[in-house]
């Protein structure tokens, strides 16, 4: 199978992730309606959010810019590969600072 690459479907499809979300958790709430459920859930939600900005855009942007990732997978392989490369006494450079290293 392809990738998607039509602007509609692509749109239909964040609609239903954000849909489903929706959906979930509402009915978290319906099963423990209290205000310290619906705090953690925004809690984990933030976080996981601001995680996968990370794998995505962190990395890419200020670690290596050489690498694009296409999935978490592909972001674990990445990261088991470096860690086994780089000495542990390396410091991380920015994709920046490689490019005026070169």
């Amino acid at each position: 199978m392809g990738d998607l690459s039509n602007p509609r479907l692509i749109y239909a499809k964040g609609f239903l992730f954000l849909l489903c979300g929706l959906i979930s958790a509402t009915l978290l709430m319906l099963t423990m309606p209290d205000w310290r459920n619906v705090f953690l859930l925004c809690v984990t939600i933030w976080s996981f959010c601001r995680f996968y900005f990370f794998l995505f855009y962190v990395i890419e942007h200020y670690v290596d810019g050489r690498y694009r990732f296409s999935g978490l997978i592909n972001f674990l392989i990445f990261y088991v590969k470096r860690c086994n490369h780089r000495s542990i006494n390396e410091p991380i450079q920015s994709a920046e600072t490689q490019n005026q290293n070169r």
